[in-house]
């Protein structure tokens, strides 16, 4: 969809946000055509991440179903983003127009719009060692909005839904998008003026498991702004509000604004809002792209991720375990919202 309320471009593979333009700029990292995602992509640019999104200590499943499941462990020794082959690098049906749609819960005025379209993938049984066969569903909303300094925000909603179809009573879910933003129009986000919702995390060890405590991160402050360097901040961390115990549905949960993002080079703004738990938080220091087909070469911190969803490693946690157990009869659900414009259009 290039929509006429807002430029953006989605691909049937892993059901990708392509592009997201504020004006000339598209602020996503990825690639003009699908093949090269498919050669190229080791950073996940765009993708819809599942069956679970973060990791999973040891590629294993302690306890699900009375019994625990060996995972792909593409991540050794964890298993990452759902496996080799996760929803991301998968076929998805679509994009299938479904009408116009509204945004529940988003502020700032009357949004213009609606325009949407739906991905559907089913994911078998034993899929990267998940139980349960499963029915996804992606369905992204494109609007405008009036911004705050009276320019044309572009709005992407974006909505998950998991159904268990057959072969087991119970699984794990816990989507995300994996979007790189850079919103300065240049080769790094250097420059880039951000804040936090939070700045609760989940302290992890060696491998990226978290290690079951909450902690205040430090050198961050909730919704206080700072500048991203050259080098510093360095963050790769799930920061998390002070709620670990949310429905396997948060659709109709409250949207919080998780992360705020300014480059005052380009005068674009974006906001990440979404009904989830927690983000990951990642600045992109292992990005390693090559130049292909005129598009530059994508190197360490050429954007950066927010990525909303539960706790990383929730299955094998108990106090977290409820936030992905989808049972039989249940639906799977979250939302995301992307805010962009700039003060130049």
């Amino acid at each position: 969809m290039h929509s006429s309320f807002a430029p953006l471009q989605f691909l049937p593979l892993g059901a990708i946000i392509q592009s997201i333009y504020v004006g000339e700029t598209n602020i996503v990292q990825g690639f003009p055509k699908q093949s090269l995602y498919k050669s190229h992509n080791s950073p996940f640019f765009g993708e819809t991440i599942g069956r679970v999104a973060n990791r999973i200590k040891n590629g294993r499943i302690d306890s699900l179903n009375g019994k625990s499941y060996d995972l792909t462990a593409n991540d050794a020794p964890n298993a990452l983003h759902g496996g080799a082959v996760g929803w991301g690098k998968r076929i998805w049906d679509g994009p299938t127009p479904v009408g116009t749609k509204s945004i529940p819960g988003l502020d700032g005025g009357d949004l213009d719009g609606g325009e949407s379209v739906q991905f559907q993938l089913r994911s078998e049984d034993g899929d990267e060692g998940y139980p349960g066969t499963v029915k996804a569903t992606v369905t992204y909303t494109a609007a405008t909005q009036k911004s705050s300094s009276g320019t044309q925000a572009i709005v992407l909603g974006i909505e998950y839904q998991v159904e268990l179809i057959e072969g087991a009573d119970e699984t794990v879910v816990n989507m995300t998008n994996h979007s790189y933003f850079n919103l300065s129009a240049a080769p790094t986000i250097e420059g880039t003026e951000m804040s936090l919702g939070t700045n609760l995390y989940l302290p992890v060890d060696e491998t990226g498991i978290p290690q079951g405590n909450v902690e205040p991160y430090m050198g961050l402050e909730a919704d206080q702004k700072f500048v991203l360097g050259e080098e510093e901040p360095e963050v790769d961390n799930c920061f998390v509000f002070d709620k670990p115990s949310v429905p396997i549905d948060t659709r109709s949960e409250k949207l919080k604004s998780l992360v705020t993002a300014y480059h005052p080079k380009t005068g674009i703004h974006l906001e990440v809002l979404s009904t989830e738990p927690a983000f990951q938080f990642y600045l992109g220091k292992f990005i390693d792209v090559p130049a292909i087909d005129g598009v530059p070469a994508r190197g360490k911190r050429s954007g950066f991720c927010v990525e909303p969803g539960r706790f990383v490693n929730a299955p094998n946690v108990d106090a977290w375990k409820n936030q992905v157990l989808l049972k039989k009869g249940q639906v799977y659900g979250s939302r995301i919202v992307y805010r962009a414009w700039s003060d130049k259009v």
